[in-house]
């Protein structure tokens, strides 16, 4: 039987969900995303669950989608779902009433970074960077813009956005990107102690702050990202550069 693309691990009043694909730097493929949401969907309807934390496995958090894969010939049979099924995990990820810890070993680079861009509290590595960095490949990036729309002032995200370099942890911390910055090898180990600490409050009180706060979003989750989406001038473009991948 094959490996789980994500795993789940069950703590007191928190659960942790890990991308399983090491080998590729966690890099996303339809089969990873359809897992993710299944995940996040089954942590949401659980009551005894009061936090979810995100990270990869094998020291890396997410270095975006497998050009490999979506490059194969003949294209994978997940292929034409999966603009949709990506999409459905951040609405499914925004509507969430659990509050979402992410721990950014590595690399969060694309798709990878919107992952992490999603996470309501992110503990990052000094070393581990986030790059969105479709720009330089003159692709769109509507979930990561959309992502740092809702969190961030327009400064922050023409600064990630617009320069697609990598953003190394302590400089995601000045920007209020992510919440700490620690030693690479202590990242997981630190995200764990927030995890657990946050799970430890009184219950549904992280759920009722967290809702609270969400309740100043103009729009639901189908119309925010709808409105990344729409706002793309260059819809149908087809770039003829490819995405910045992290080196094996």
């Amino acid at each position: 039987m094959s490996e789980p693309l994500v795993r789940s691990y069950v703590h007191d009043g928190w659960l942790e969900i890990s991308l399983n694909r090491p080998k590729r730097r966690n890099a996303l493929i339809g089969p990873l995303v359809d897992e993710l949401f299944a995940a996040f969907d089954a942590a949401d309807r659980d009551d005894a669950v009061h936090v979810v934390l995100l990270r990869g496995e094998g020291g890396a958090f997410c270095s975006g989608l497998d050009l490999k894969e979506f490059a194969a010939d003949p294209p994978p049979d997940w292929m034409p779902a999966f603009s949709g099924a990506w999409r459905g995990l951040h609405e499914r990820i925004f509507r969430s009433r659990t509050p979402l810890v992410g721990a950014l070993e590595r690399c969060a680079i694309n798709g990878g970074a919107a992952l992490a861009l999603a996470c309501d509290l992110l503990v990052a590595g000094d070393e581990a960077f986030l790059q969105v960095g479709e720009v330089q490949g003159g692709m769109a990036a509507p979930m990561n813009v959309a992502w740092l729309r809702l969190r961030h002032p327009e400064s922050v995200a023409m600064n990630v956005a617009l320069t697609g370099r990598r953003i190394a942890g302590p400089e995601l911390v000045r920007l209020g990107v992510a919440l700490s910055s620690v030693p690479d090898e202590t990242v997981a180990d630190r995200a764990r102690e927030l995890a657990a600490q946050l799970a430890g409050y009184p219950e549904g009180a992280l759920a009722r702050i967290k809702g609270a706060i969400r309740g100043y979003a103009p729009e639901d989750a189908a119309a925010w990202f709808d409105r990344a989406s729409a706002s793309d001038p260059l819809r149908g473009f087809t770039p003829q550069v490819p995405p910045t991948r992290v080196q094996a």
